[in-house]
């Protein structure tokens, strides 16, 4: 095994202490009152005690769980929280693909995706793939919401909901910097500074974050990537005198990537012998991307029982994924997804690709995957809890606007390659001649949710209701003004009531049962009369503690009556968008967590260790065929692509106030890359990894600090997946340090 040992070097950056608005888990273990109530527009549930409680399943990944390791990578964050399955694609977390209890994982497109409680997909409704992700690294907190008490946020209810919490306005002037440096020219700078007081509170915050990329091309060129991200924040309290108080946040967040990334993998024997190679036709791949965000957040407390929240918010999205998409043989197209899958029948597309021949021109079919994105509403919470008797009461009502759009202006450039591996444009193709048209979506949602807590009992009923609009406006590929002489149009709308149900019974301060039943929805495609995703999920599930064990234990089944898959380019598709009905699913399953601290109490140093596994297990329940390369032809009983039926993390760390040292490893089991069932075919396999993660910190003083991590810390070389196109490797051995300072 090659490893990359690079010596550990110069980290230093600015960031903010800003936990004040994240009530401190410490505090929060001994509360155990019916008033615990978290009320804000930016969180789920705010901490581990509130999500602890919750009547239905839920996570909260604390700041201290998010700078053990200084992640970067959301999807080494999310390994930790049951329930959750991953396939990487570029193995550092720029583009994800999630799935939670067996939701399809391609571009985390059928969960709902927040920042700061903020519908945060590119276009949520109208093209909800997350090609943009919010960076980790910035994250404070991380929250995982699944089960019955989730219909406060949707539209996407199958699986679950997923908060990312960024930087909070602190209570007094503090910083932080944090810089390191490691394999593969790999470096992070991340600085943040705050302050405030009754009246007024500011945070500013910037990130940089980038690498040269562990994957080599014949040309030598990086195939790696950089990100910046900017974040400021001003609240004011407006009036702190008033009987009524009232609070106004804004917040600006800026992103932009450049990185030459591809979709282009490996055949089964070019990874055999070399899995971090990739061809010389992907030499120009490349993709850039803007983000911008706006936010306003005003709070109306009229007492402590009673307060109204609002945000107007708006994102605009821009990208451009400048990609291989085809080869051309003699006058014979194929995908480069056909191409990778069967190399010998297409050995001459298969010889253009990897640069082995001196093709004819126009070979190569490079598309410029041009899009704009907007998204943006205004959303308002009603929330007022009152006692009465013995009985604790909480009613929320929601209400949310929504517009988003794609605009899609894509062409394809054509090129020849020589033998040497260079590739030359040999026609420039003609802007907006490949997809030249607009889908948008309108949605009104609202929701009720009210909470009774009497005596041990905890009921959470809930109602919401989704009322969408979807348009697509086609100009065609030979109007690239848009003057409207070829335009085409179509729309579906739909309205649906989405209703939930939870309930908790607590035995003891060790022991509680609970569970809930609820309706899963994700919305349709703009095809006039397409149907959405709906399924009944049920679960049920106990928290308990025993001796010094603590854990959870849930057991779930969804029911969907009509699941929807979509075409996506990112799973070998043609990329259209279109959704297709997939009939009949059943996914079930179980989630364990459990956590030990070996220590002594009163030891100067802790040994906390948690466990966490997943099982799932998926069927078809009818029949029917696809042109979408992550599904195929499905038969009854046939499981689904990409969901491994095990999944565990296990963690351990050596905690002192001097130092800290913390071991991750995670198991991923087998899945299959097409439905079917039985034995697994090589070609459509990917098999089970185990990778550990290793970190580490000294504490100079109160102030400074050293920091290293390494990622594959056993060297082990594994596949993450067959999509886009090919084999793709999961990140080898690499070694990273640095400093941290706060102030």
């Amino acid at each position: 095994m090659k490893r990359a040992l690079l010596l550990l070097t110069f980290l230093f950056s600015v960031t903010l202490v800003a936990q004040e608005n994240l009530i401190k888990e410490q505090s929060l273990d001994s509360l155990q009152s019916l008033d615990e109530v978290i009320i804000s527009t930016n969180v789920i549930f705010g901490n581990k005690y509130v999500a602890n409680n919750r009547t239905g399943s839920a996570y909260y990944v604390s700041p201290k769980e998010l700078q053990k390791f200084s992640a970067t990578d959301v999807n080494r964050v999310l390994r930790n929280v049951p329930g959750v399955t991953i396939y990487e694609e570029d193995g550092y977390g720029l583009r994800p693909n999630i799935s939670l209890r067996g939701t399809s994982p391609e571009r985390s497109s059928k969960i709902t995706m927040m920042e700061d409680g903020v519908l945060i997909a590119p276009a949520p409704y109208s093209a909800s793939s997350a090609y943009y992700f919010p960076t980790i690294a910035r994250m404070e907190a991380v929250e995982v919401l699944k089960g019955s008490s989730q219909v406060q946020y949707g539209p996407f209810t199958s699986g679950g909901a997923i908060n990312l919490i960024s930087a909070q306005i602190p209570t007094d002037f503090s910083g932080k910097i944090r810089a390191s440096y490691g394999s593969f020219n790999s470096n992070q700078l991340h600085a943040k500074i705050g302050g405030g007081n009754e009246r007024f509170g500011y945070v500013l915050e910037y990130l940089n974050y980038g690498s040269d990329g562990f994957k080599n091309l014949p040309s030598g060129k990086s195939t790696g990537f950089n990100k910046n991200d900017i974040v400021a924040k001003i609240g004011v309290n407006l009036f702190p005198n008033a009987s009524v108080k009232q609070s106004l946040e804004f917040k600006f967040q800026y992103a932009d990537e450049d990185g030459n990334e591809t979709y282009l993998g490996l055949t089964e024997n070019d990874f055999k012998t070399n899995p971090y190679n990739r061809y010389a036709s992907s030499n120009n791949d490349r993709m850039t991307t803007d983000h911008i965000q706006y936010m306003v957040t005003h709070h109306l407390d009229f007492s402590k029982n009673f307060r109204i929240s609002t945000t107007a918010y708006q994102n605009k999205f821009a990208r451009n994924w400048y990609k291989l998409n085809d080869v051309t043989f003699n006058g014979n197209k194929q995908s480069i997804a056909n191409v990778l899958q069967d190399p010998s029948t297409l050995s001459d597309h298969f010889s253009i690709v990897n640069g082995s021949v001196n093709s004819n021109a126009d070979a190569l079919g490079i598309k410029a995957n041009n899009r704009e994105y907007l998204s943006q509403g205004i959303q308002t919470k009603f929330d007022y809890h009152w006692y009465k008797g013995d009985a604790f009461h909480d009613l929320e009502i929601g209400f949310r606007y929504h517009y988003d759009e794609e605009d899609r202006f894509q062409w394809v450039d054509t090129y020849g390659i020589s033998d040497s591996g260079d590739l030359t444009l040999t026609t420039a193709g003609v802007h907006g001649t490949d997809a030249n048209r607009i889908s948008s979506a309108k949605a009104f949602a609202s929701y009720i949710t009210y909470k009774l807590k009497y005596n041990n009992w905890t009921f959470t009923p809930g109602i919401r209701y989704e009322n969408i609009t979807l348009k697509r406006k086609d100009f065609g590929k030979n109007d690239v003004t848009r003057t409207g002489i070829n335009l085409s149009t179509r729309e579906n709308s739909v309205g649906v009531f989405i209703p939930g149900m939870g309930a908790n019974y607590k035995f003891n301060n060790d022991l509680s049962l609970f569970g809930g039943i609820h309706k899963g929805f994700s919305p349709p495609g703009n095809q006039d009369g397409q149907k959405p995703e709906e399924s009944i999920n049920y679960e049920v599930g106990t928290r308990f503690k025993i001796g010094k064990i603590q854990g959870e234990v849930v057991g779930f089944f969804n029911d969907y009556s009509n699941l929807l898959g979509s075409d996506l380019a990112a799973t070998g598709g043609t990329g259209s968008l279109d959704q297709f009905n997939a009939g009949e699913v059943n996914v079930s399953g179980m989630e364990l967590l459990l956590n030990y601290n070996f220590a002594k109490k009163d030891s100067k140093i802790s040994l906390p260790i948690s466990f966490g596994y997943t099982y799932t297990n998926t069927e078809f329940q009818n029949s029917f065929g696809s042109s979408d390369g992550l599904w195929g032809i499905v038969t009854e009983g046939d499981e689904l692509p990409y969901i491994p039926k095990h999944q565990f993390n296990t963690s351990l760390s050596l905690e002192h106030k001097k130092y800290e040292i913390n071991m991750n490893g995670r198991f991923n089991g087998i899945f299959r890359t097409l439905a079917g069932n039985g034995t697994i075919p090589t070609s459509e396999r990917v098999d089970s990894n185990f990778i550990v993660d290793f970190s580490c910190k000294y504490y100079v003083n109160k102030k400074l600090s050293l920091t290293g991590n390494i990622i594959n810390l056993l060297d082990n070389t594994y596949a993450v997946s067959r999509v886009p196109a090919g084999l793709r490797p999961g990140h080898p051995f690499g070694i990273y340090g640095g400093l941290e300072f706060i102030f």
